[in-house]
């Protein structure tokens, strides 16, 4: 029998976790809590992640049937649907933010030198959107109107830069649904040198200047009614 630490313990062991309470007494996290503290919600959400599922209650099946197992894991607080819901809804997003900054960093340090498909030393960035579909009758602020049934649904949109050298998140932004892929790039960080490549729903010549400007590259699609002029230097 395995007497050593679980699978999901070993990757845990890799987070910060003196860091992490610093930052939860930072923003207050854990005041007036009791039974399900921000370290729990975080290991809950990690493990929802990593092993796919799918809503709140296949979280707290999937942990639950663990049984005395669920303390090895980590977890020490009761995990159920009303204390995951609340602990997602009230508690400060930034905790999560500046404990996820820096792993992204060092993770982003160990693939700097993986190889490429292209020989290239430049960093090769891929930027798109996906919509993720909400119930209009608990989220009827998100409502848009779908270009492509001509129905009213709801919605909203993460816009997601990958460093292709180990597909790391690097830059997220979440929008309305019904916000066009192009604007995102307002709100991009464009490295120098740095290439980007985006399908034609980002094809906006005045936007796409602003990579011109910071000495980056692009790649995209042209639309079909593109006119343009070759000119060779």
């Amino acid at each position: 029998m395995n007497s050593g630490k679980q699978i999901f313990a070993q990757l845990v062991a890799y987070i910060p976790e003196p860091k992490f309470r610093r930052l939860v007494a930072k923003y207050n996290g854990n005041a007036r809590i009791r039974t399900f503290s921000c370290w729990d919600q975080l290991l809950c959400m990690l493990f929802a992640q990593l092993t796919y599922r799918e809503s709140l209650r296949d979280i707290e099946a999937c942990l639950n049937a663990l049984g005395p197992k669920l303390y090895h894991t980590g977890i020490r607080g009761n995990v159920s649907r009303m204390n995951l819901a609340r602990a997602n809804e009230c508690r400060d997003w930034r905790i999560y933010q500046e404990l996820a900054l820096p792993l992204i960093k060092t993770a982003r340090r160990l693939y700097a030198n993986d190889q490429f498909a292209v020989e290239l030393k430049n960093t090769v960035y891929a930027f798109d959107s996906t919509t993720i579909d909400l119930c209009l009758s608990l989220f009827p602020w998100a409502r848009f109107m779908d270009g492509k049934g001509g129905k009213l649904k709801g919605a909203v949109k993460l816009h997601t830069l990958l460093d292709l050298r180990g597909n790391i998140p690097t830059f997220v932004h979440i929008s309305d649904g019904k916000v066009f892929d192009a604007c995102a790039l307002d709100m991009l960080p464009i490295e120098p040198l740095a290439f980007y490549v985006m399908d034609r729903g980002y094809h906006d010549l005045r936007r796409l200047y602003l990579f011109q400007k910071a000495h980056a590259f692009f790649v995209t699609r042209p639309r079909r009614n593109t006119k343009y002029i070759l000119i060779l230097l």
